[in-house]
């Protein structure tokens, strides 16, 4: 599975990503100890079944790093010079352990890159998705790619 170049990439263009993932309580406890974040929405069955949500809810970075995860192989895999940012990153659902999620991505701009006349600029819309068809995160991320070689 190879990345696209810039070259490659047209406005509108949409990928449906083909791997999928079911969500580990093993996923969310790495993820959340990793990172130091003692949130007991994510660390204490106890204290999370007192919540709205009765359950553990999975760290919201591990969702977020999941849905760019799975986009790589189809986008910039071997051809990304640098991730320039990532905006608009929204979570309209909650994850839990169990869900199984897929991601979508959409090309929402193309542009030459002034400094760098071997790359251009992808602006690309994620979205994760779990089994009941519902959002659960998005976000849009920059990318400078390599343009085919002359």
């Amino acid at each position: 599975m190879a990345g696209r170049y810039f070259d490659d990439l047209k406005v509108g263009d949409r990928f449906l990503h083909d791997i999928r993932r079911t969500v580990t309580e093993t996923d969310n406890l790495l993820l959340t100890t990793l990172t130091h974040n003692p949130q007991p929405l994510h660390l204490d069955a106890a204290y999370a079944a007192g919540t709205e949500f009765g359950r553990v809810v999975v760290n919201g970075l591990f969702t977020f790093s999941l849905m760019v995860g799975l986009s790589v192989g189809d986008t910039t895999l071997g051809t990304l010079v640098a991730n320039l940012g990532y905006d608009a990153v929204v979570m309209p659902k909650p994850v839990f352990i169990g869900d199984t999620l897929r991601s979508e991505t959409t090309v929402v701009e193309t542009r030459e890159s002034r400094s760098r006349p071997d790359a251009g600029i992808v602006v690309f819309e994620h979205r994760a998705v779990n089994q009941r068809d519902e959002i659960v995160c998005s976000c849009r991320r920059t990318a400078l790619l390599q343009k085919r070689a002359a």
